[in-house]
């Protein structure tokens, strides 16, 4: 985010794609729902029908059964996964962002086809995983488009949790013609001709070093399709629910000019802070040996942290939406999914059931009452809702922590939120996200987080 209109480097990747289209309780909270959310809404038939985007996501024992692996084995227990039972062979990888060679064994895992209930202009996928020292990841997806042909296995992601082995990183310059990767997704590159990705399916490779008993497990992969409409404005929506959920609080703007080599702290920042946030919430906390690397004069060492584990050594920055959300589920019991949610009763619904939300907008300073900054890209916790409908959130882009906690209008945090479309500081038409937003939640969800998951699409 910047305080001056700066460009963000995913505000960059989006405007390219215009250009081409011309089981634990919850947390404490403070206050009560004052409209409580409608019986049944959660699983109202006709609501899931006409939502653009679709969640499909392989967690259960049944769901890892269901793949094509080679080397791999589903491992069943609390947490379902897949592991390498024996490598399928050894493969060299050199690593774009230290020039290492080094040989890995490895093993796959190829979902089944699935095709989503909404043919897809772009997605996005997500992955949890535990990946030890000596062991990473490569998610890969492919997609069949609407007139029967494919596109290439694309890379969406090299992922391990620590940085001692490889760079995790996203790829650039993926493309056949018809569709590109942007860091993180995959867009059809000319929307207007109709073409759209009808199924897909996604493909792990799980790599150890050689001779050893290592493995990653893996317990959640996952991708978000959706063929969200352009529009400059959306519908208002009518406030249900009052409540506040109590979230900490930490200021990207105190860490300016910190570690350079993770982006340099500040308005770069507020992907990785707005994670931290939420997953302290839930009770992630790291120890201090895994904080020993931090300058011990710094405040809030857990958010460096933070940044330094959602680095993209690619994107050159912290704000790869799937890093975050792997991020968060490597502190136990948390999961993590980047989805889009369709209005602000959706984020109602899941605070109502003590779930907050990290939430992606782009506005000029005038378009949100008292954030004082615009920016071309921005993350932030949504933590509840004012008795007159006003979002609550936890704005990392403030002097300091005690100045986190702000209440945005409704109705205009709304607009720049799901919108798709926007003016830029120059009159220039630029993207906005659709209502892109990370999730985490726990691994073992109550009946009513679950219910609220379900009802915005999530399982």
């Amino acid at each position: 985010m910047s305080r001056a209109e700066l460009p963000s480097r995913r505000s960059l990747l989006a405007a390219a794609v215009v250009a081409a289209v011309a089981g634990s309780a919850g947390p404490a909270s403070a206050g009560a729902p004052t409209a409580g959310i409608p019986a049944g809404r959660a699983t109202d038939p006709h609501r899931a029908a006409v939502r653009p985007v679709d969640n499909r996501a392989w967690v259960s024992y049944t769901d890892w059964l269901g793949g094509a692996g080679d080397g791999t084995r589903p491992v069943a227990g609390a947490r379902p996964g897949i592991v390498i039972a024996g490598p399928a062979g050894v493969t060299e990888y050199t690593d774009p962002h230290t020039g290492r060679t080094a040989a890995w064994e490895y093993a796959t895992w190829t979902s089944p086809v699935h095709r989503p209930r909404v043919p897809a202009t772009e997605a996005i996928a997500s992955w949890n995983a535990h990946t030890p020292e000596g062991t990473w990841l490569r998610i890969e997806l492919k997609g069949t488009y609407s007139d029967g042909t494919d596109t290439p296995w694309y890379v969406m992601g090299c992922w391990a949790a620590g940085d001692q082995d490889i760079r995790r990183t996203s790829v650039d310059d993926q493309s056949d013609g018809r569709s590109t990767v942007w860091t993180d997704t995959l867009s059809v590159d000319d929307v207007a001709s109709g073409l759209r990705v009808a199924s897909y399916r996604l493909r792990l490779t799980l790599c150890r070093r050689p001779g050893t008993r290592l493995t990653p497990t893996v317990w959640r992969l996952g991708v978000m399709g959706s063929d969200v409409p352009d529009r400059f404005t959306v519908p208002a929506s009518k406030p249900r629910l009052a409540k506040e959920l109590i979230v900490p609080r930490y200021s990207q703007e105190i860490h300016r000019g910190r570690y350079p080599e993770y982006d340099n702290g500040g308005e770069a920042w507020c992907s990785p802070t707005s994670s931290q946030m939420i997953i302290e919430y839930w009770g992630g906390r790291l120890t201090e040996e895994q904080l020993s690397w931090v300058d011990p004069s710094y405040a809030d060492p857990q958010v460096c942290h933070a940044a330094r584990h959602t680095f993209d050594h690619q994107y050159e920055g912290c704000g790869n939406w799937p890093f975050n959300a792997a991020y968060a589920a490597t502190f136990e019991g948390l999961q993590g999914v980047v989805t889009r949610l369709g209005s602000l009763a959706d984020l109602e619904t899941l605070v109502a059931a003590g779930i907050p939300a990290v939430t992606s907008q782009s506005f000029l300073e005038e378009e949100l009452t008292g954030a004082g900054y615009g920016t071309s890209g921005h993350l932030m916790a949504v933590t509840g809702f004012t008795a007159d409908g006003d979002v609550i959130a936890n704005d990392p882009a403030s002097d300091d922590n005690d100045a986190v906690r702000r209440v945005y209008r409704r109705r205009e945090w709304e607009n720049i939120w799901l919108r798709t479309k926007r003016y830029n500081a120059s009159g220039k038409v630029a993207s906005g996200t659709g209502g892109v937003c990370y999730l985490y939640f726990p691994a073992r969800p109550t009946p009513r987080q679950r219910e609220a998951l379900a009802a915005v699409g999530v399982r």
